[in-house]
C-alpha cells in the first residue's frame, strides 16, 4: 500500500493573451495556493506560453454525470418563452 505525499491535485488553465479564453493545460500538485501558482507557473509558462493562470483543487470541480444525460439535456422546446416568438420584427432592422 503506497501514500501518496505529494499534496492534492489541483487543476490548471491558463490563457495565452489578454482577452483570449482559458483553456486547461494540466495538473500540478500543491499543498496549498501558493504552491499550485508556483508549480504551474514554472511548469506550463516557463517559455512565456501565458499571461494568467487560473488553478481550480480537483475535488471542488462539479461534473454532469452520463447517467444524467436523458433528463439533464432535455430540449427547451415546451419551455416557449425561451424561444423568440413573443415580438414584431421592425421594418429594415438587420442582423438580429
Amino acid at each position: 500500500m503506497s501514500t501518496d505525499n505529494q499534496g492534492p491535485i489541483w487543476e490548471v488553465f491558463i490563457q495565452s493573451k489578454p482577452g483570449k479564453p482559458f483553456r486547461h493545460v494540466g495538473s500540478v500538485h500543491a499543498y496549498d495556493k501558493e504552491m499550485a501558482m508556483e508549480n504551474a507557473r514554472d511548469l506550463y509558462t516557463r517559455r512565456s506560453e501565458g499571461t494568467a493562470i487560473w488553478l481550480v483543487k480537483a475535488d471542488d470541480i462539479v461534473a454532469s454525470q452520463p447517467e444524467d444525460n436523458g433528463a439533464f439535456f432535455d430540449p427547451s422546446n415546451d419551455k416557449a418563452y425561451r424561444h423568440p416568438t413573443f415580438y414584431v420584427m421592425p421594418e429594415g432592422a438587420k442582423n438580429i
